[in-house]
């Protein structure tokens, strides 16, 4: 797989991490592909998701990798779009989790209308630290794209651990400034309470009206 930058275009931590390490990609497949045969829940993100809609919802999984939260959306009845910059993770999330539209893309500049994918999401969940994956000039851009991307009733669910060179406040700043208002913040996907000791963040926001 092809997992080179386009010129013009400021590539990801994730791209440059991948470029460095050829093998990377694959080897992150495959430790999620060992966990879930080894009986380990790597879902937990989704059930909350599907807990804040009904069946048949819009789910947009932004920064997708492999596939494991949109597959285990699909099979519970939910309609869903995964994207991801990496060719070799959406290769992945094909192979393991037919059913889903998987598409390769920038965050940070999503725009699925463009590919013939209606914009309202019900929910857009962006898990597993992608949000510090992302090139750091490009991350309003990103949080815009989730705000112009979601229905007037949805919701987007970003969830990412502290020490990662992104300050909660900070994007929490973003998010503000990108028409995005909190709902909820919690300390892990399980709904326990976001405090000022907290070293992970799930954000549940909607649009600012």
């Amino acid at each position: 797989m092809n997992n080179e930058v386009p010129g013009d275009r400021v590539p990801s931590k994730w791209e440059e991490i991948t470029a460095a390490d050829p093998t990377h990609s694959e080897r992150y497949a495959q430790r999620f592909r060992s966990m879930a045969a080894s009986g380990h829940d790597i879902v937990g993100e989704a059930r909350l998701i599907d807990a804040m809609v009904g069946r048949g919802a819009r789910v947009l999984d932004a920064g997708c990798g492999p596939g494991r939260l949109g597959g285990h959306l699909h099979t519970t009845g939910h309609e869903v779009v995964g994207v991801d910059v990496d060719p070799v993770l959406i290769a992945a999330a094909e192979a393991d989790y037919p059913g889903p539209t998987w598409v390769v893309g920038d965050l940070a500049e999503l725009d699925l209308p463009a590919q013939g994918i209606t914009a309202d999401f019900d929910v857009i969940v962006c898990a597993g630290n992608v949000v510090t994956f992302v090139a750091p000039s490009t991350r309003r851009a990103v949080i815009g794209g989730f705000a112009r991307h979601l229905a007037p009733n949805g919701r987007v669910v970003v969830g990412f651990g502290a020490g990662r060179d992104y300050e909660f406040s900070d994007f929490l700043a973003d998010a503000n400034a990108s028409g995005l208002v909190v709902d909820v913040l919690l300390s892990t996907w399980d709904l326990r309470p976001f405090t000022e000791d907290s070293d992970f963040l799930v954000a549940v926001f909607s649009k600012a009206e």
